[in-house]
């Protein structure tokens, strides 16, 4: 079963000028980043579709000879990265036509619609305009609509190539208490900088070390009743931070599933974790200080524990040194460097012999 990608042409490919026609090869501009996301779609195994509504295309307003210079050049630079389209697939009728092989008309798909060999599932649309998402919806696939300055939309083709060929394992979370306000995004296959707001500056910094240390993209959103004290912001925190693990791992398969040993100067952190479905959580560590900056240190086992008992995570932690500043860092960036290990997808299989996680 092969996936494939319908295409929009004018502002989707190749730039559309203010005229909205591109008939002259001066015109031909190609959309930022389409080359290397059709590259890493084609690896992925997708097939690409031309589908494109031109106005009058062959009438006096729009002969086809204006038409097939610049087409030609664009197909031209295309196949020389090794991109080739399945099909090109035009309309040449008026919008008051109203034919029904004119986008979001499917009426040029019937061919397509036949072909059991298709992958529907897999399968979507990408265009710059709200008519190519209605074209998807009619074929029953997904639509993703390019973002740009006249029509809206919000994807880019980097996105689109991710959510397509990555399958990516997210997960977004809203924990909400009487105490909290707790949101937390995650995807385990991008990395971004990571983005935390508790509220808890030195918090913060320690949830950005799993985002970035850990391989993932990490947004925490977080309003706690921090005029009483930290404790419910980290409880929660963790809480919600582990829901999101666990959604976004799904049913685990591919997994590497196990965990690290990490030094910053005089300090050792451990983190041997597994992704067992088990929770459980052992600290083997001591804080001379009360607090590192804002955060109370007796609440950085209980962060741990939190994450563990919402996520399903077995986690022995050791820590060693003289620094409490280092001692807690080091903790954080080990647990990311184990969740880096563990949760990268190393093939299809489940890693488990009972046959579930």
């Amino acid at each position: 079963m092969t996936p494939i990608l319908f295409i929009d042409r004018d502002g989707t490919l190749i730039e559309e000028p203010e005229d909205f026609q591109i008939d002259a090869y001066e015109k031909v501009r190609f959309v930022a980043g389409v080359i290397p996301a059709l590259l890493k779609l084609r690896d992925a195994g997708y097939q690409f579709v031309i589908v494109s509504n031109q106005d009058g295309l062959g009438s006096e307003q729009y002969p086809r000879a204006s038409f097939d210079g610049p087409q030609a050049l664009m197909m031209q630079v295309f196949e020389s990265q090794g991109i080739r389209f399945r099909d090109v697939l035009i309309d040449e009728s008026w919008p008051h036509e109203n034919k029904p092989t004119r986008k979001p008309g499917i009426g040029l798909m019937v061919p397509y619609l036949q072909d059991r060999g298709i992958d529907w599932s897999r399968s979507g649309m990408v265009g710059d305009r709200p008519t190519d998402v209605q074209f998807a919806d009619n074929l029953k696939i997904r639509g993703f609509q390019l973002k740009t300055a006249q029509f809206g939309g919000e994807w880019d083709w980097a996105g689109i190539a991710h959510e397509l060929a990555d399958a990516p394992r997210r997960a977004v979370v809203q924990r909400n208490t009487r105490e909290t306000r707790i949101r937390v995004e995650v995807d385990l296959d991008r990395v971004a900088e990571p983005v935390a707001k508790t509220g808890l500056p030195f918090f913060d910094h320690m949830l950005e070390q799993i985002g970035k240390h850990g391989g993932f993209a990490l947004d925490v959103r977080a309003e706690g009743d921090l005029h009483i004290d930290e404790h419910h912001t980290v409880e929660d925190t963790g809480l919600a931070l582990g829901q999101a693990l666990k959604e976004a791992l799904g049913d685990k398969r591919g997994i590497g599933r196990y965990g690290f040993t990490l030094p910053m100067d005089e300090t050792l952190a451990s983190a041997a974790l597994d992704f067992s479905g088990r929770p459980y959580f052992v600290f083997n560590g001591e804080f001379r200080r009360e607090r590192v900056g804002d955060l109370p240190t007796e609440l950085v086992p209980h962060f741990f524990r939190s994450l563990c008992d919402a996520s399903g995570l077995n986690l022995n932690l050791s820590v060693q040194g003289d620094n409490d500043h280092h001692k807690v860092e080091a903790s954080f960036k080990a647990l990311a460097r184990a969740l880096r290990q563990a949760v990268k997808r190393e093939g299809a299989e489940l890693p488990s012999t009972k046959g579930a996680l």
